[in-house]
C-alpha cells in the first residue's frame, strides 16, 4: 500500500517557478515508476513528466525545457521543478505511482496569473 501526497502548489506570476514535491509511504516507492499529471479546468488528465525506477525521465512537449522530474528514494519523495510557468500551466497537478497497483494523490493546485 502506497500513500501520497502532493505539496508546494500555488499562485505564481507568469515566468515563475514553483517546486512540487510527492512523498509517498510505504518501502516500496523504490519499485514504482512515477508520473506527475494535471488537469486544467474542462480538460482531461494528461501527463506532464514520468520518471522510472532508474531515473529515467520523459516529459510532454508542452514543458520540455522548462520542467524537470527528479526522485529520491532514500526519501521517498518525487520532485516537479517548474520554471517559466505560462498561464496555460494552470491546473491540478497529480502525482501517481505504478507497479504492482497503481495509486494517486489528491492534487495541488497550480495557477499561473498576474
Amino acid at each position: 500500500q502506497v500513500h501520497l501526497v502532493e505539496a508546494g502548489g500555488g499562485l505564481v506570476q507568469p515566468g515563475g517557478s514553483l517546486r512540487l514535491s510527492c512523498a509517498a509511504s510505504g518501502s516500496t516507492f523504490r519499485f514504482y515508476d512515477v508520473g506527475w499529471y494535471r488537469q486544467g479546468p474542462g480538460e482531461q488528465r494528461q501527463v506532464v513528466a514520468t520518471i522510472t525506477r532508474i531515473g529515467r525521465t520523459n516529459y510532454a512537449d508542452s514543458v520540455k525545457g522548462r520542467f524537470t522530474v527528479s526522485r529520491d528514494n532514500a526519501k521517498n519523495t518525487v520532485s516537479l521543478q517548474m520554471n517559466s510557468l505560462k498561464p496555460e500551466d494552470t491546473a491540478v497537478y497529480y502525482c501517481r505511482a505504478a507497479w504492482d497497483r497503481i495509486y494517486w494523490g489528491q492534487g495541488t493546485q497550480v495557477t499561473v496569473s498576474s
